[in-house]
């Protein structure tokens, strides 16, 4: 699969790069897409929950009622579950929700998941992007040239870049990445994909390591 190279001002320089269908063309599977989803949102879990338990509210252990007679249930102290301010049963507790994912399962996810982009002609390759200073309007003109500019787009760098990730840190569509941190998550978030041709090359020599 081709496609044409823009630059920043979202015209066409003459000169293609070319999808590798290992890569941006695979039959997309959906089971690794949603393992790989899930691990990423388990992971950015804090899992502080928590709750007191009768141990650890505070009040006396003195025994209010009479252990039959009382027409009810067995009352206990103040701290018992059944009583308004007592302690909660079987409550949250501080817990790890990240778990393992294999490898090979993840690339799948991720190849699939660009599979899926391209399947829907939703990815935008651009010779270079880079700023000479961090400015958000300079973004917002290139995003608008680039027809992107109302739709959550996912930028991809090869290296990271100040100035290009300063000027789009505010914008609420738009996110810069590099290729390192590239994940199926924020490829199934974004509605597209804009590359630099040196990303495209450096995602080919990942993903065919």
């Amino acid at each position: 699969m081709e496609i044409n190279i823009l630059d920043i001002e979202g015209k066409e320089t003459g000169k293609k790069v070319s999808l590798d269908a290992e890569v941006f063309g695979i039959e997309p599977n959906d089971h690794a897409i949603y393992l790989d989803v899930k691990q990423f949102l388990a992971n950015k879990r804090q899992g502080t929950h928590k709750t007191k338990g009768r141990s650890e509210v505070a009040g006396s252990r003195r025994k209010l009622g009479r252990q039959k007679g009382g027409g009810g249930a067995r009352p206990g102290d103040i701290k018992s579950p059944i009583r308004v301010g007592g302690g909660r049963v079987f409550g949250p507790v501080p817990r790890d929700y990240s778990f393992k994912l294999n490898k090979k399962v993840k690339q799948l996810a991720r190849k699939s998941a660009l599979s899926y982009k391209a399947k829907d002609n939703a990815i935008t390759v651009v010779n270079e992007l880079n700023f000479e200073a961090p400015k958000t309007k300079d973004f917002v003109a290139m995003a608008k040239k680039l027809q992107v500019a109302d739709k959550k787009t996912l930028f991809i760098l090869s290296n990271g870049n100040k100035n290009v990730y300063l000027s789009a840190r505010n914008l609420e569509k738009s996110k810069v990445i590099t290729v390192s941190e590239l994940n199926t998550y924020s490829i199934m978030n974004a509605n597209n994909l804009v590359f630099t041709e040196d990303s495209v090359a450096a995602i080919h020599q990942i993903f065919k390591a």
